[in-house]
């Protein structure tokens, strides 16, 4: 008889083929899913050429997506993303995405229902945490781990402990799951779950939209987090339904389960947030920094690019101008959400508003291209790090906030709420 797992625990054992197992334990997983994109790929399928290695393990489960400097943005980039085709040409995968196929990677596979509850997935991106919002465990690896995972369809590494977050109460008006792990990294420190698995639970999370909780998990590497994952429920079974390429596997934690720690966090504590330069966990709300002159507005990426985070955007745009001394740019997370925001009208009120609106990219999150910072200038960006120079010169500031937080801003000229703006 198996001792209580956690979910992490169980999806884990399940993928090694064993009754249990536990923190500490080093496993060879099976994966369902290997992801690279335009800057790590091509790392990755030299070392897989240079281990002598001519297939990879299943053609239907290694993922390739250009996103990083995608639309090419100068010749190396285009360079990269060549040789990336070319390999997947060669191998025949069935999910390559390239332009006007394409979207943010971890935008695309939940949405095109290649990730699904209970799979184990890798991706050579920090940012691959993002599908545990589905109840799988997904994690970031280098480029020579995913160039193994190609090869052989496994992974190895420890299983990790599992720090437990319930969050309850009820969120204040315009306070969402970006609040909630901006208030969380806040708390525990960008190294407050190093290699451990953030469980996020309680009747709030119960209560968050897949939308939500996909910002949520992505930011789980921005307290170290080896995963994040959530619980699937009925939420997550209405996301997989007429979606999901798999039959999921709905896992939950056992009760008596085994946790290095439990947090209990009241979101009616919590305010909008912002992370101020240069680290994620460098919170305060966002009315400490009412006076604060914004340069640049970001509204998109990975964390915060899908339909629900775009509606928030132009609640409060619809009918205001951005404030002359700003550029704000709104980044979709892939073509489905860009073609709904066409046919809900958002992208009319982003234009009224003088926002420019792009192709789906990575780009100005990593400080690639559309959207660079010249010294001294100021961002609020609803992307993930706030790192020095990690949107462009490293004289300049970003400040991490949700889709509320960025589009007030936008109109107001310095750091804004939306209530000061809607008034």
């Amino acid at each position: 008889m198996a001792k209580p797992m956690n979910i992490t625990e169980k999806i884990l054992a399940r993928a090694c083929g064993q009754v249990e197992v536990r923190a500490g334990d080093f496993v060879n997983a099976r994966l369902d899913l290997a992801l690279a994109n335009d800057i790590t790929a091509p790392l990755a399928i030299q070392e897989f050429e240079a281990a002598g290695m001519t297939r990879v393990w299943d053609p239907e489960k290694v993922v390739l997506v250009c996103d990083h400097f995608v639309p090419n943005k100068d010749i190396k980039s285009a360079e990269q993303a060549k040789l990336v085709r070319e390999f997947a040409r060669r191998q025949g995968l069935t999910n390559f995405y390239d332009v006007g196929r394409m979207g943010i990677e971890h935008v695309i596979l939940p949405e095109k229902g290649l990730v699904v509850p209970g799979d184990v997935v890798i991706g050579a991106d920090s940012h691959t945490c993002t599908y545990g919002a589905l109840g799988a465990f997904a994690t970031g690896v280098g480029s020579t781990d995913l160039a193994a995972g190609m090869a052989t369809g496994e992974v190895w590494l420890r299983v990790p402990e599992t720090v437990r977050f319930n969050y309850e109460g009820e969120p204040g008006r315009y306070v969402t799951g970006k609040d909630y792990i901006l208030y969380t990294i806040g708390l525990i420190g960008v190294d407050g779950a190093l290699y451990q698995a953030m469980e996020f639970c309680g009747s709030a999370i119960k209560a968050l939209s897949m939308d939500g909780r996909f910002t949520m998990c992505n930011m789980a590497i921005e307290a170290g987090g080896k995963n994040g994952i959530v619980e699937p429920d009925a939420t997550t079974e209405e996301y997989c339904r007429g979606r999901a390429l798999r039959e999921p596997v709905m896992m939950k934690s056992d009760e008596g389960a085994e946790y290095e720690r439990v947090i209990d966090i009241d979101v009616g504590s919590i305010e909008l947030q912002v992370a101020k330069p240069h680290l994620p966990s460098n919170t305060v709300p966002a009315s400490e920094l009412a006076d604060l002159k914004i340069d640049q507005v970001v509204i998109g990426s990975c964390t915060n690019g899908r339909i629900e985070d775009l509606r928030m955007a132009a609640e409060v745009l619809k009918g205001r101008k951005v404030h002359p001394d700003v550029r704000a740019i709104v980044f979709p997370g892939s073509q489905l959400v860009y073609q709904q925001a066409i046919g809900e009208g958002l992208v009319d009120v982003f234009i009224d508003a003088e926002v420019a609106v792009s192709t789906p990219t990575c780009g100005p999150c990593l400080g690639g291209h559309m959207g660079i910072l010249a010294a001294g200038e100021r961002c609020v960006s609803t992307t993930n790090r706030n790192f020095v120079g990690r949107m462009g010169h490293t004289e300049s500031e970003v400040y991490l906030a949700g889709p509320y937080v960025a589009a007030a801003t936008a109109i107001a000229g310095t750091v804004a709420v939306p209530e000061e703006v809607l008034a």
